[in-house]
């Protein structure tokens, strides 16, 4: 009997699940999820899961179903007596609630995380949270993917006169890698912001004037306050504008909004798919496939995945 690792997709990352799957060269599990006519959701594995490491693909964005879908998967593959489940959460939706900055409000992430492993997930993978202290919200093995290995062979090749800029402090670290790669110096927006998808530009810290712009977020929502940078970095005399966003959530008006803005270029990954019919000019994916696949081929041979988040110049 093969006990090889089974690869399973939530409805949020089917095109996504085909490229991992197709990258380590299996076939696609065969799971069936349905509706019923109120909305409530169902789910069977029309396979034999016994003995098995199942890895379910699922991002966590909304609307809340897919969150469902996600806990009811793990919790059908633990019934049916699987070996090891593990959660490969591309984007972990929620994580902008990881912190109690308000009297009486919810704290998500942490919530999300509860649920997960009641469920019954052994481990979570999943790739540039928004507050990385989400993994210790676990108290089960997490492994924290990056997409900027994608990021920096694009970047590599026209990174003459360019800065890194992070659009607000707590992205810092994470532009200073980029920045260090690529051999660039650091500018920060010092920013206010009043109500959530909301932001206001204080001050840029760094100069910008003459240089192009390479501005690094993990995710991209309304796009209001990347429009507002953007508007900013031209004020203070940038020239061409770019941008890498790992996950693409663009909800409300924000494609309208990138595509009459000055940006140049956004570069996203696919942990979110872009919505049907796009036709723009200014959005480009890079697939992360290779990079999640890479990590459920050493998490099931039990091998390190720190390799992965280790970037080579030579």
């Amino acid at each position: 009997m093969d006990f090889g690792p089974r690869i399973f997709s939530g409805t949020s990352s089917r095109e996504l699940t085909a490229k991992i799957v197709d990258y380590i060269g299996l076939e696609p599990g065969k799971v069936e999820i349905k509706r019923f006519s109120d909305g409530e959701i169902w789910v069977k594995y029309k396979e034999n899961l016994r003995g098995r490491d199942v890895f379910i693909v699922q991002s966590t964005n909304p609307p809340a179903e897919n969150i469902l879908e996600l806990l009811m998967m793990i919790d059908a593959a633990k019934r049916a007596s699987a070996r090891r489940v593990t959660a490969v959460i591309p984007y972990y939706g929620y994580a902008r609630q990881d912190r109690k900055d308000q009297p009486r409000v919810s704290l998500g992430a942490k919530l999300v995380a509860n649920m997960l492993v009641h469920a019954g997930a052994d481990k979570i993978i999943s790739m540039d949270l928004h507050a990385p202290q989400i993994q210790g919200f676990f108290d089960i093995p997490f492994d924290h993917l990056y997409a900027s290995p994608i990021f920096f062979r694009v970047f590599e090749d026209f990174k003459d006169n360019m800065v890194v800029v992070s659009p607000d402090v707590g992205g810092i670290k994470m532009a200073r890698a980029y920045a260090r790669f690529l051999d660039l110096n650091l500018v920060v927006i010092d920013k206010r912001r009043p109500n959530p998808n909301e932001s206001v530009v204080m001050n840029i810290i760094g100069d910008v004037e003459g240089k192009n712009v390479l501005i690094i977020d993990d995710l991209i929502d309304t796009a209001g306050t990347f429009v507002n940078a953007v508007n900013a970095l031209k004020e203070h005399g940038a020239n061409e504008i770019y941008a890498a966003i790992t996950h693409p959530v663009l909800s409300g008006a924000a494609y309208e909004r990138i595509e009459n803005s000055k940006v140049n270029k956004i570069y996203v990954t696919d942990t979110l798919p872009l919505k049907k019919g796009y036709t723009g000019e200014k959005i480009k994916v890079k697939t992360v496939s290779g990079i999640l696949a890479e990590a459920i081929i050493r998490s099931n041979r039990h091998q390190s995945v720190s390799s992965l988040f280790e970037i080579n110049k030579n």
